[in-house]
């Protein structure tokens, strides 16, 4: 494959009916790891940057 961009839900997402019908198509997959996921997708296509969050004391590993 020549060049072939890596495909970005996000540039679809362009109207609030498009992005209504893609959170309710996550929504009701019932995985919560793909209604994170459209979510931030969903983020991302109206330009919020969307930071992880740092790790609490209690979920950083040992040293």
């Amino acid at each position: 494959m020549a060049n072939a961009k890596p495909f970005d839900a996000a540039e679809y997402l362009d109207s609030p009916e498009m992005i209504a019908a893609y959170l309710n198509e996550a929504s009701e997959s019932g995985d919560a790891s793909a209604i994170a996921v459209a979510i931030g997708t969903v983020a991302s296509a109206r330009g919020i940057l969307v930071r992880p969050r740092k790790p609490s004391r209690q979920t950083r590993p040992p040293r």
